[in-house]
């Protein structure tokens, strides 16, 4: 799942990746900008709704549901 300008960067607010799936597996099925966008220090990733400490400790299932949070901005 991509969420603000990641689903910007993706053209869509989700993609099917096949699991299981980690870190290195997901950066290579995002290429591209969306690829280099996902790996900035601001952005988070979430596991079956589960923020992760540290996303490069992804350890999806088939059927898990990831969710890459870019920074929040407001005003």
């Amino acid at each position: 799942v991509f969420l603000g300008k990641l689903a910007d960067l993706a053209g869509s607010s989700h993609k099917d990746v096949a699991g299981p799936l980690d870190w290195h597996g997901l950066l290579a099925a995002l290429p591209g900008p969306l690829g280099e966008a996902v790996q900035g220090p601001r952005v988070r990733v979430a596991l079956d709704g589960q923020v992760l400490a540290d996303k490069a400790a992804l350890a999806a299932s088939d059927g898990a549901e990831v969710a890459l949070l870019p920074p929040v901005s407001g005003g």
